[in-house]
């Protein structure tokens, strides 16, 4: 039987591709981008991505990485991230995947493999790496499912299973396999950083997480900015910028975002909006719903 090659998988990408890059698949994006971007900021949760096409520059965290065709790139907790498409066009435009990973996959695959077990403390938590030959034909298959309704639930699952049992045993393997260590540093932060997200808008209580995380507060504090490049606070500002811009097209009021996504002061959130952004929130919003207005499929890339 012959193996499909890159170009297979690049055909198949480019059918499915969209510009919002949603799909009917749990924790998949396919998507497309037919010209360079301004520079978009954020947040990966622990995720294997692939570039079909293009080229990308990544700022994960405060590691630069300049992300090419044919070129995969793991992260393995949540990370803030910068990011601008650089090269792109009609006729070739930009081509991504991005497939999210759960953890409890990972740990359950691992458990059932022989051998050694993995160091993690002084492994990174975001890595690049040429795509391994293995994964091509389960990426097909899984971005294939997109047109196949009768069999995406049984076989997306199983699919995406198999993709983390190669990437286990690819040059991304160390540093996903801290996704399975319930003490590692990674893993105890990634419980933190999880409530962030999901609570943006309620006060942090340093002390709870730190708890959370079964660490002191200093320890807590010196390995949440090793992960995450932030402090807690820094990071829970940012998820709560992003979100805000995520619902500016559709407000009605920017006071009632920033009341919204957690804050108190007006003042306060246009000076930190603008200081992301690089615009005012009003200027932003209306820039959004002129782009929406004009390119009512197109969306800002999150792969």
């Amino acid at each position: 039987m012959i193996k499909p090659d890159f170009s297979e998988l690049l055909n198949v990408i480019e059918h499915h591709a969209r510009h919002d890059y949603v799909t009917p698949i749990d924790g998949l994006k396919v998507g497309r981008t037919d010209a360079p971007t301004e520079i978009g900021h954020s947040m990966y949760q622990p995720s294997f991505g692939l570039v079909a096409r293009g080229v990308k520059e990544l700022m994960v965290g405060e590691t630069p990485f300049h992300y090419a065709a044919g070129e995969s790139l793991l992260c393995a907790a949540d990370v803030p991230v910068t990011s601008q498409v650089t090269k792109a066009s009609p006729a070739a435009p930009y081509l991504a995947i991005h497939l999210e990973i759960d953890p409890t996959v990972v740990a359950e695959l691992l458990r059932e493999q022989s051998g050694p077990s993995v160091e993690w403390r002084n492994i990174p938590v975001a890595g690049k790496y040429a795509l391994d030959p293995a994964l091509i034909d389960p990426l097909i298959r899984l971005v294939s499912l997109i047109d196949q309704p009768r069999d995406r639930a049984v076989m997306a699952p199983m699919i995406r299973r198999e993709i983390v049992w190669h990437l286990l045993h690819s040059e991304h393997g160390p540093m996903l396999s801290q996704l399975a260590f319930a003490n590692g540093h990674a893993t105890r932060i990634g419980r933190t950083t999880a409530w962030i997200r999901e609570h943006f808008n309620e006060n942090l209580s340093i002390t709870d997480l730190a708890a959370e995380a079964n660490m002191s507060v200093p320890s807590f504090y010196r390995h949440f900015k090793a992960v995450t490049s932030m402090t807690p606070v820094q990071f829970q500002k940012r998820v709560r910028l992003q979100e805000a811009r995520r619902s500016l097209s559709a407000a009605s009021t920017i006071s009632g975002v920033a009341y919204d996504v957690g804050y108190e002061s007006i003042s306060q959130f246009n000076r930190d909006y603008r200081r992301l952004f690089n615009l005012t929130p009003t200027n932003d919003a209306a820039a959004l719903r002129a782009t929406l207005a004009r390119e009512p499929v197109q969306h800002r890339q999150t792969a």
